[in-house]
């Protein structure tokens, strides 16, 4: 059963119930990876460490890298 069959059959046994209806799939998924980094950075912080954003060094890596010819 896929995500989406999950949540219509949860979305119509909360309309027969009464209950407030549930969230659909993938609405947090933005706010969990956002949460997970800020964790990240701020263990670095308390490692001593730099807390640098993850995305200067993928594109510090990306423009560095030597290119064939």
């Amino acid at each position: 059963m896929t995500a989406i069959e999950q949540y219509l059959i949860d979305t119509f046994r909360a309309c027969q119930q009464g209950a407030p209806m549930p969230p659909p799939p993938g609405r947090d998924d933005v706010a969990v990876v956002r949460a997970a980094r800020n964790y990240q950075q701020f263990r670095a912080v308390l490692d001593g460490r730099a807390a640098h954003h993850p995305w200067r060094a993928a594109v510090r890596r990306l423009l560095s890298r030597p290119r064939p010819c």
